[in-house]
């Protein structure tokens, strides 16, 4: 032990330290905060697609309907507020197929389209977006983009809240013998 040889591996990791929480937290705050983490759970699993109003709408393919839950926690895991890029293919495809759209809006359309084969690892179609797709988007498309998606994504939370809002609570004041009601 006298002669043991200590090494301290420097990583490169610059941090500063953390802070201490509130050693006494506000209940209500707390409460709060339960509520938010909650209400941001059920956002990401249980929120409504919102999709461009057309009768296209339907048509949306079932894989990107399907991959819209782990595109939403990804983005949720990343710390960001904003709609998923596969949200904004879901919502902007039944637009294309309404009428041309303007230069810049394709270009984010076809991109985000690229994204989401690039997530998701579709093969198939990765070819044919990286013909057609930009490789990068312009401050004002990125800009149009960043709009798009706070857009959507406060559309989508005013949707979940309106929908618990209409829901119905269950009636706790019923008696637990409802033996007699079955017959």
């Amino acid at each position: 032990m006298e002669n043991s040889h200590v090494v301290q591996l420097d990583f490169g990791f610059e941090m500063e330290p953390t802070k201490t929480p509130n050693p006494n937290p506000n209940p209500k705050s707390l409460k709060k905060a339960k509520s938010d983490f909650i209400f941001d759970f059920m956002d990401v699993l249980a929120g409504p697609i919102i999709v461009y109003p057309s009768a296209w709408q339907d048509l949306i393919p079932v894989d990107i309907l399907q991959n819209i839950t782990s595109a939403r926690m990804r983005v949720q895991m990343e710390g960001k507020q904003t709609a998923s890029l596969t949200e904004v293919v879901a919502y902007m495809m039944p637009r294309t197929y309404e009428a041309p759209m303007p230069s810049e809006w394709t270009n984010i359309y076809t991109w985000c389209g690229l994204q989401y084969v690039r997530t998701f690892n579709k093969t198939e179609q990765f070819e044919a977006m990286m013909e057609i797709a930009p490789e990068q988007l312009s401050d004002h498309e990125k800009g149009l983009l960043d709009n798009l998606r706070s857009w959507i994504y406060e559309k989508r939370r005013q949707a979940l809240r309106d929908k618990l809002k209409t829901s119905k609570r269950p009636d706790t004041k019923t008696s637990r013998n409802n033996q007699g009601e079955l017959f």
